[in-house]
């Protein structure tokens, strides 16, 4: 008996009554946002593991599983972040060139010192340049696109001035325990994933600085009238978006045993993170999405990521099909609004 039925309730009621619990449930599960993104998703893994058995190869075997929940890591952590700024209205374009400077940053404080005080100092310097987007955007009234945008070619200059190649050295046990250890087909940088994606979520659905952001995504200025802290919450939303990017350049330099000048620019992590959030169902004017659908959103990317290399597909067809991808996706995010309108 289910603790939820009536003792004197008789079987064939008890029976219809899980019956009409279940259906609410399928019912809650298929009109959940990010459903569409899971049925996509789901899709992309049946044919993409067609297409590939047939070109020859082989997509559902233990190395490829975890050759994708890697490949899903870096970009999953960093859209993370671009979720909450995009949720809120805005968006980070610094994030690519802050995921370098952290690679850098990192390993050579590595080099120098330990590996507790240079996680340290590159959580506080994301911080930092988090902060500082965060207040050019409210205080000087400067929009987050230009704003995120010329903080990514400050950092960029800073790192063409300052560093040529790979620089510093990541220590070996560090680089092996984040970047390469994996328990059966998890890797353990995918745990790290999951712990700043359950965080995340946590705080956007369970805490005042989630309703904030989802009141300031709905309408700053209703916000305002309703005597909420704007500016704090947009500040707040871009210091840890910067600190997911931060996290990011940490495990790429532990991949990579070094820090590198260009790992973020020619990883694309600014408008990859960006599709992510976009296809997890995200809206660009902010109120509506989550973490959840983001999470979707990255798989897909890592799926495609994958057939793409074991069909060697070339840099073009992959951006066309990506591009078709994402512009079919908010295409059909935008008529299932207009229905629920």
């Amino acid at each position: 008996m289910s603790v939820v039925d009536s003792p004197g309730q008789s079987p064939g009621a008890r029976a219809a009554a899980r019956r009409e619990r279940v259906a609410g449930w399928r019912v809650g599960v298929l009109a959940s946002p990010a459903a569409p993104v899971y049925g996509a998703l789901i899709g992309i893994v049946i044919l993409s593991w067609i297409i590939v058995t047939i070109d020859g190869g082989n997509f559902l075997t233990t190395g490829n599983i975890v050759n994708m929940l890697q490949r899903s890591v870096a970009l999953g952590i960093v859209s993370l972040g671009q979720t909450i700024v995009i949720l809120l209205g805005s968006l980070d374009l610094s994030v690519a060139a802050l995921i370098s400077l952290s690679s850098l940053v990192t390993a050579q404080q590595m080099q120098d010192g330990s590996v507790v005080s240079a996680i340290v100092i590159v959580l506080l310097m994301g911080a930092g340049i988090g902060l500082a987007n965060g207040l050019i955007i409210t205080k000087l009234r400067v929009n987050a696109f230009i704003a995120t945008l010329g903080m990514a070619l400050l950092l960029g200059g800073l790192i063409q001035n300052g560093w040529t190649g790979p620089q510093g050295g990541v220590t070996d046990s560090f680089s092996e325990n984040l970047g390469y250890t994996r328990f059966g087909v998890i890797p353990m940088s995918f745990i790290l994933f999951a712990v700043v994606a359950v965080i995340i979520w946590f705080v956007l659905r369970h805490t005042r600085f989630g309703y904030r952001v989802y009141a300031v995504g709905g309408s700053e200025d209703v916000s305002k009238l309703s005597g909420l802290r704007t500016h704090r919450t947009i500040i707040v939303a871009h210091v840890l978006c910067s600190l997911t990017a931060v996290i990011t350049g940490i495990f790429l330099a532990a991949r990579l045993k070094a820090g590198t000048p260009t790992v973020g620019s020619d990883g694309g992590y600014d408008l990859e993170s960006i599709a992510a959030v976009v296809l997890g169902g995200t809206a660009l004017t902010g109120g509506r999405g989550g973490v959840i659908g983001t999470i979707g959103g990255v798989f897909i990317l890592a799926v495609l990521d994958n057939v793409f290399n074991q069909l060697e597909f070339n840099s073009f067809l992959r951006d066309v099909v990506r591009g078709v991808i994402i512009i079919a996706a908010v295409a059909v995010y935008a008529r299932r609004t207009e229905k629920k309108a």
